[in-house]
């Protein structure tokens, strides 16, 4: 059994002493210090010491002082405390402890064996219960109670011993104590120093109770197991945490991390086979292709991991020359809801390699891709800053522009809200050319589309255009509050589009706006041989707001140009999307696939195909000339 021990400092100590004993009681060894309530301004002290140590944790009864807890949700001023109590974390840790039921006081003077019968064993907060504490006012009663501790020995199971404090953090219906003992040293609870680092996504900020970090597809089917066992819970699935809809990560729920497997080796040289792990971020992998002279289009973005993108879809740089990320994927290896371990290809369970391309959140954690490379050189690579006096009328020339390239070209535009005397659109993209005069010729019409006040044209390895992406460190993502982001595709850029686009734009209520150029490659693939079924699309548009209502309303003035969406951008997790996805026919071939691999909908929280027909629901209408899937 683990027991935590500390000490309780008395009243009318000089904050000099109290700051000495705290120090020698972290010296050796021990968990807790608690101050007596009677002590001046408690807040004030337990705050100066959690500053002046390193890790042992300070408890005080805020409650007895008669002193207001700024922690407490309804204080004077809940979002100063956050941010406080935020700030602390940073610089202290979880080492705070206001609850008085975390730590019962032992008789000064108390043998080893006293302080086991004190304290109980099946408290909530897990394993060692409460911590207990002996009365101390000097460094000899300090030491005496460091060797209690050592007397009562160490924790014997093995797992990481987690204090008082990080227990009281804990989040309710999470067995903690069940977590399997192959993921334990490497889970992450709300009161461990690196949760900051994985609690939020890019865009969205969370908290969830609990972060699994398996290294292995065997860890996986385990992470998955416990998974099972709380399935009132929320279930994120990550890979690396970019996506915009954010739902890799939530409330209270179970968030698996799949970072650690982030393996990339070449299989084949000779047909350009190569296998990589879903934590891996496409800047990594177009490193190590790069010796090779090999790519692998992704999206447009180097930080975006592999596990999400290889799913979804893909439409990158590269599309419009090679197709969309899914259309490389030669196999993938999944663990799924049930904890075995398949291979998915064109032969072998074809029915979930099609369902996986496009909709694979659903069905189970994709633990390999194997995708087929291509020989990429040097490429131009450009960013164009241009001011054009009507939005309209440009939109309306780059859409002419975009689907009449080459296929070695991909540009595409981002703009905002008009500002006095016009509006800023910046182009970027790819010509897959090492040849200087080829990319001028291929750029020199985007230039032309307004004054241009910026550019910046290089010639690049694809490894160094992913590589603009700055490193996820071990502080990882800092998103926060909601994203609110819409998606759609287009057939045809037209002027009714450019029109209404630009009238959207006007009203403010979309910060960012994105035109993505599709065709090429990715409509040589037949709609129907992936679960991403909207190959003759011409762009993919997006719009990013910073207020969910005022963005509806924006985004409802194009909704009657769009045929379909893809989810990747898309924040919206209504039934009706999945239709728009996918299509009413293969939204049906998806359902049946659900059934048969996720019968329980443990996969749930990513855009969720559930399993059976509700004819409530209006994305079961078969009102949709979707595709023959």
């Amino acid at each position: 059994m683990t027991i935590e021990v500390g000490v309780a400092l008395a009243a009318g100590l000089a904050p000099d002493r109290l700051l000495a004993l705290a120090r020698r009681a972290e010296e050796g060894g021990l968990d807790l210090v608690v101050l007596d309530p009677g002590a001046d301004d408690p807040w004030t002290v337990a705050t100066w010491l959690l500053g002046s140590t390193k890790a042992i944790q300070v408890g005080v009864d805020i409650e007895a002082a008669g002193v207001a807890d700024p922690s407490a949700a309804d204080g004077w001023f809940p979002q100063v405390a956050e941010k406080a109590r935020q700030s602390l974390d940073e610089v202290a840790g979880a080492r705070l402890l206001t609850d008085t039921s975390a730590w019962v006081v032992a008789p000064a003077g108390a043998a080893p064996d006293s302080l086991t019968s004190l304290i109980s064993t099946d408290e909530p907060s897990g394993p060692g219960g409460r911590a207990v504490v002996v009365p101390a006012t000097t460094e000899a009663e300090v030491d005496r109670v460091a060797g209690l501790l050592a007397e009562l020995g160490g924790p014997a199971s093995g797992r990481p011993r987690r204090p008082a404090a990080v227990r009281a953090l804990r989040r309710p219906g999470i067995a903690y104590d069940e977590i399997p003992a192959t993921l334990a040293a490497g889970a992450v609870e709300p009161g461990d120093p690196g949760y900051r680092g994985v609690r939020s996504t890019y865009l969205r900020g969370g908290s969830p109770g609990l972060v699994l970090r398996p290294r292995t597809p065997a860890e996986v089917s385990d992470a998955l197991g416990f998974a099972r066992r709380h399935t009132h819970l929320p279930l994120g699935i990550r890979s690396g945490g970019h996506g915009v809809s954010g739902r890799s990560t939530n409330d209270g729920g179970i968030v698996i991390d799949l970072s650690a497997m982030n393996r990339i080796e070449v299989i084949d040289p000779a047909r350009r086979r190569v296998r990589i792990g879903p934590g891996a971020t496409w800047k990594q992998v177009a490193a190590a292709l790069d010796a090779y002279g090999w790519a692998i289009g992704s999206g447009d973005y180097g930080g975006v991991g592999v596990g999400g993108l290889a799913t979804a879809g893909g439409i990158g740089f590269l599309s419009r020359e090679h197709g969309l990320t899914i259309d490389h994927l030669i196999a993938v290896e999944m663990v799924l809801a049930d904890g075995s371990m398949v291979r998915a290809t064109a032969t072998e369970n074809p029915d979930l390699f099609w369902g996986v391309r496009g909709a694979g959140a659903n069905f189970g954690v994709v633990t390999a891709f194997e995708l087929e490379a291509h020989e990429v050189a040097e490429v131009g690579s450009a960013q164009l800053m241009l001011v054009v006096p009507d939005l309209e009328e440009a939109l309306l020339r780059f859409g002419d522009l975009a689907t009449s390239a080459p296929r070695d070209t991909t540009v595409f535009l981002v703009t905002g809200p008009p500002r006095p005397g016009g509006s800023v659109i910046q182009l970027y993209g790819l010509v897959d050319s090492s040849d200087p005069e080829t990319i001028v010729e291929r750029l020199n019409p985007f230039a032309g589309l307004g004054s241009l006040v910026q550019q910046q044209v290089v010639l690049a390895r694809y490894t160094d255009v992913m590589n603009q992406a700055p490193d996820v460190g071990s502080d990882g993502h800092h998103g926060h509050g909601e994203p609110h982001s819409h998606s759609g595709l287009i057939g045809a850029l037209t002027p009714e589009f450019a029109r209404d686009a630009a009238a959207m734009l006007r009203t403010g209520g979309v910060q960012f706006f994105q035109l993505r150029t599709m065709g090429g490659a990715i409509a040589d693939v037949h709609r129907g041989a992936t679960a991403f079924s909207h190959r003759d699309a011409a762009f993919q548009v997006t719009a990013l707001g910073g207020n969910r209502r005022a963005l509806d309303a924006a985004w409802d003035g194009l909704r009657n140009h769009l045929d379909g969406l893809y989810l990747s951008f898309e924040t919206d997790t209504d039934p009706d999307r999945l239709a728009d996805a996918f299509g009413t026919r293969a939204l049906g071939r998806l359902r049946e696939i659900k059934r048969r691999y996720d019968p329980q909908n443990l996969f749930r929280d990513n855009f969720n195909i559930a399993p059976h027909f509700n004819s409530n629901n209006s994305n079961n209408s078969d009102n949709d000339p979707a595709e023959d899937a």
